[in-house]
């Protein structure tokens, strides 16, 4: 089966509320797995300005989010063809609706870099017309600036 790796990212976003950092929604056909996840803030530093914000990773949502926007997926490869999924990032209005399933919950501390890298047999799946979100859970106590990159692979 054909695969291609990609990475869908935002740059300097100011976060005030909850919202989907990242949605993807499979392709027919095209399977994809979450490979890896990188967030990191960049306006607040030192000990005082330390908190822990949950974010919590989904899928079955059947309705879109709103208030982001929808960049293009980043093939990796050279000679890699465009993806067949499609992106969102920073959605306000989080995706809703349909049979949602927590898949994953963990907190970051926002004084350092989130990376999280899972090994093959235990990333997480999206089938044909699926959705999953990368939800930021926790509202934060004052405006953040966060970056993020997903690292996705698709099949087909």
């Amino acid at each position: 089966m054909d695969t291609r790796t990609y990475t869908v990212i935002f740059n300097g976003v100011a976060a005030t509320v909850q919202q989907d950092l990242f949605a993807f929604l499979a392709a027919a056909g095209k399977p994809f797995e979450l490979c890896e996840l990188h967030l990191s803030q960049s306006n607040r530093v030192g000990d005082a300005q330390e908190e822990e914000l949950t974010y919590l990773i989904k899928t079955g949502a059947t309705t879109a989010g709103s208030g982001g926007t929808a960049p293009t997926p980043i093939p990796t490869g050279i000679t890699s063809a465009a993806a067949g999924f499609t992106a969102r990032v920073n959605d306000t209005t989080k995706a809703s609706a349909g049979t949602i399933v927590t898949k994953f919950i963990n907190n970051w501390n926002i004084r350092g870099e989130e990376i999280k890298i899972w090994p093959e047999n235990l990333r997480y799946w999206c089938t044909g017309g699926e959705r999953m979100t990368i939800e930021l859970a926790k509202t934060p106590s004052v405006s953040i600036t966060i970056s993020g990159t997903a690292v996705i692979r698709e099949f087909g």
